[in-house]
């Protein structure tokens, strides 16, 4: 089986300004669930699309709310996972330069990650032995080459090498044994359906969490930091 993954980010990693950045995305078990789910959102969009500028993209932050709401209810039944950074809690230090604040960036990407992909063994939706190849689609920023390299190696070290801590001199069992790959794509949210239903997720979850941690809901793992 392949796993595909859809996600984008929603808020400023900016601790002077901002108490919330997220991460919100799609997890998708097989490519005919991933097919699936394309063709709904298109739906969806489609439905709404003649209250908008015909070439808009439909990001979350351009539509209305009662469209907002639309296209998110169309992702019902569909596996979701967020991760949510309570950015007074972050260290000063992590800001100091754009390397560790990337740093950190992936560590709670991959690890908010982990949490859903182990709700979803947990649960009985996928074996941690049948899963072949797992694909990472992310909406593209301004990450360096360099930095897009780390990330990649990050998750194939959560999900398939495993991960050796060497203060303790322990080694961390990959979380898919059977992994054949990993592979990471940046796009263009303007030409991947599932990122723009990817952003959709992080900007509810963030605003949600404006107010209150949101709760786990169905068919959703949301994943504190720090």
């Amino acid at each position: 089986m392949d796993v595909y993954v859809y996600s984008d980010e929603s808020g400023v990693f900016d601790k002077k300004h901002n108490d919330i950045y997220v991460f919100g995305g799609l997890i998708l078990l097989g490519k005919d669930s991933k097919d699936e789910w394309s063709r709904r959102y298109i739906a969806a969009e489609k439905a709404i699309r003649s209250n908008y500028e015909e070439k808009a993209e439909l990001k979350a932050s351009y539509v209305r709310n009662k469209d907002k709401y639309k296209l998110f209810r169309s992702l019902n039944g569909c596996y979701k996972f967020g991760v949510v950074i309570q950015q007074q809690r972050v260290l000063d230090r992590i800001y100091k330069s754009k390397k560790d604040k990337q740093r950190y960036l992936d560590y709670a990407y991959k690890i908010g990650l982990k949490r859903a992909m182990e709700a979803l063994i947990r649960d009985g939706l996928v074996s941690d032995k049948d899963v072949k190849n797992l694909r990472v689609y992310v909406d593209e920023h301004t990450t360096a080459t360099n930095g897009r390299y780390e990330l990649r190696e990050g998750l194939e070290q959560e999900f398939k090498n495993g991960t050796y801590n060497y203060n303790y001199g322990t080694f961390y069992e990959p979380l898919f044994g059977g992994l054949q790959s990993v592979q990471l794509t940046f796009c263009n949210s303007a030409t991947t359906t599932l990122v723009r239903a990817a952003d959709h997720v992080a900007n509810r979850i963030y605003h949600e969490s404006l107010t209150c941690i949101p709760a786990s809901k169905e068919k959703m793992t949301i994943t504190i930091l720090p």
